[in-house]
């Protein structure tokens, strides 16, 4: 695909930004020297071993910090001798020689020259993103090779899953330990920027997920010098809760935020679960640094996924967060699962439906029963549309999954009812996410997948996965948990590879209506977006719901979305003026015409200010 003039600034080159002054971590100084500095508060003396050279001592300073100054040069080989049988990578690591523990290495962030020197990002509402794993795409230079399939299709950002150094060659990322180091297995630092570079020549901004709430069960050495990093009065799901009561802990994570948005350029971070970070108000301050220390005019966009459905966070720097309350809602209508978390939604699905397409969240503070009875959330009304991300699909809600089945499985047997809901997703004003694979209707599962050397720790996280869905019906029966993939096995890590197919008859088709729907949702929706409001939504029978939100451009768009078997009246106050934009199934201009919404279909409308139609009728 052609680079946009506009974008790039053709025969010039561009460095990184000059790097702030970073508390952690091994760095150039430009002299011929380099300053490494680590925090080890629980030791008195480190040494510092360099290209296998003598240890060389560094001086314990203020606040647990170990630092030396020596003549070095970049992909210098290091690592910190914390006692006479213990060496150590460096925990804020750039780039490691190997795996997490092996000799970490020393970089400089200003040796990429950057292509496009005017890139400041794309205002969030233009935003549609696409979830992807650059492992199972053949690392950096397999997704960067797709780009342009997925800026064809509509896409505006693809989302990275977790790349933070992960030991051996699979996982999900989730299981990271040295989050500043991209993973070797996906491609060198130099493989990455090249692939964000691409991006933004194409108009596509990156963005990346990052995990603050725990570290991996292999490769962590924190606590073996600074176990003053985590907390022992509180646990997660992952073990200890790390302790961001401690400046240096603060300031770990909040550099590590910095250095991806100014040394890779990405766009924006995810941040994951931060419903397990205990020090909330550490949440805003990273938010107001990181925004302090870049340029004014970038474009640089912070999401959150936090369970607590913390609406308030959203006033407070960040943009947007993933809305698991609308997900859970459209699963549990299409599927009719009400097993673990979908069975605090069976109660009136279709008020929900209507509650989180009008005010974002569910769940704003009414006892939710999958906390047994606690209370869950914070009022989101009046925020906007924009700030809710709208997934039907995503790494947690299929790989999840015991089985990991994705939706185009779960809905076989009424495929319209998926592209119904479908059509609500991409055309509502949230933000859409799509999961790799999903637009073209991917049967293949995404499954939880690792690849620990320690045969005991994979033989532990293979009985702990199956133990994970024993008190589900399905696998109430230890046989039948039999069934569940190992993680650590390699056929579970090819069974999640997605595969497109360009002459499957099926996979074209989907591909088209997903490219439709996108097209629809840049030409009348995306343009208006900014300052677009609810105007509300409506109960239309079981399972069904409409709403409508106010553009920022003075129109009202409108949703009238049937996920039941029935044929439903639609409201009073439908208008002859109404514009379809676009129509899940046939006959849509009937469907106005006698009020009447058709069995699994959704239509999607605009009244005032258009200048045109859309093609009606989504059945690409």
């Amino acid at each position: 695909m052609a680079e946009p003039e506009h974008q790039v600034a053709r025969g010039r080159v561009d460095t990184a930004p000059a790097a702030p002054s970073y508390q952690f971590g091994a760095l150039m100084l430009g002299d011929g020297t380099a300053r490494f500095r680590l925090w080890a508060p629980s030791v008195q003396a480190v040494t510092l071993e360099l290209n296998g050279q003598p240890p060389l001592p560094m001086k314990r300073v203020d606040d647990g910090f170990h630092e030396v100054v020596c003549e070095c040069v970049v992909g210098s080989r290091y690592r910190y001798r914390i006692s006479a049988d213990l060496c150590v990578p460096d925990p804020a690591s750039r780039l490691q020689d190997g795996d997490v523990h092996s000799y970490s290495v020393l970089t400089d962030a200003s040796a990429y020259a950057w292509r496009n020197v005017e890139w400041r990002g794309r205002p969030w509402t233009e935003t549609v993103l696409y979830e992807v794993h650059c492992g199972l795409l053949g690392g950096f230079r397999g997704v960067q090779e797709r780009l342009a399939d997925w800026c064809e299709l509509g896409i505006t950002a693809i989302e990275l899953m977790p790349i933070a150094d992960f030991p051996g060659p699979r996982n999900w990322g989730y299981d990271g330990v040295l989050p500043y180091a991209p993973d070797n297995a996906y491609g060198s630092p130099e493989d990455l920027r090249l692939l964000i570079d691409t991006a933004h020549c194409m108009g596509m901004q990156v963005i990346l997920d990052v995990v603050y709430n725990h570290f991996g069960p292999d490769g962590n050495y924190l606590p073996s010098y600074a176990p003053e990093f985590f907390r022992d009065d509180i646990k997660t799901a992952w073990g200890p809760a790390i302790d961001f009561r401690k400046p240096q802990v603060r300031a770990f994570f909040a550099e590590n935020a910095l250095y991806w948005l100014n040394e890779y350029r990405f766009d924006g971070l995810r941040l994951d679960a931060v419903h397990a970070i205990s020090e909330r108000d550490w949440l805003v301050e990273m938010a107001a640094y990181v925004r302090g220390h870049l340029s004014p005019d970038r474009h640089a966009h912070l999401i959150l996924e936090n369970d607590d459905n913390a609406a308030s966070l959203l006033r407070e720097g960040f943009d947007a967060q993933w809305n698991d309350d609308a997900h859970h809602i459209v699963h549990h209508i299409l599927t009719g699962e009400a097993h673990g978390y979908y069975g605090a939604y069976t109660e009136d699905p279709a008020r929900d439906l209507a509650k989180c397409l009008a005010e974002g969240f569910i769940y704003q503070g009414q006892p939710s029963p999958a906390r047994g009875g606690e209370p869950r959330g914070e009022p989101s009304k009046g925020l906007p549309p924009y700030a809710f991300i709208f997934f039907l699909q995503n790494h947690d809600q299929t790989g999840n999954r015991a089985l990991g089945e994705r939706l185009t499985a779960l809905c076989d047997q009424k495929p319209e009812a998926l592209r119904a809901a479908v059509t609500l997703q991409l055309l509502a004003p949230h933000i859409p996410l799509l999961f790799m694979g999903e637009e073209y209707g991917s049967l293949a599962p995404f499954q939880y997948f690792t690849s620990f050397s320690d045969p005991d720790l994979a033989r532990a996280v293979s009985k702990g996965r199956r133990n994970e869905f024993a008190a589900f019906p399905a696998f109430s029966d230890p046989e039948a948990r039999s069934a569940i993939p190992d993680p650590n096995d390699l056929q579970t890590w090819q069974n999640s590879i997605p595969l497109a197919d360009e002459h499957d008859l099926r996979h074209k088709r989907s591909r088209l209506f997903y490219q439709a729907l996108l097209q629809a949702r840049r030409q009348f929706i995306t343009p208006h977006l900014e300052g677009a409001q609810s105007v509300g939504a409506t109960v239309l029978g079981p399972n069904c719901a409409a709403a409508c939100w106010r553009l920022g451009n003075g129109s009202l768009l409108r949703i009238y979305c049937n996920l039941s078997g029935q044929a439903v009246d639609l409201p009073e106050e439908v208008s002859k003026s109404e514009i379809i934009l676009f129509s899940s199934g046939a006959h849509a201009d009937e469907t106005l015409r006698t009020a009447r919404l058709a069995p699994y279909s959704t239509i999607a409308t605009v009244e005032a200010k258009v200048p045109g139609r859309a093609s009606v009728g989504g059945q690409a």
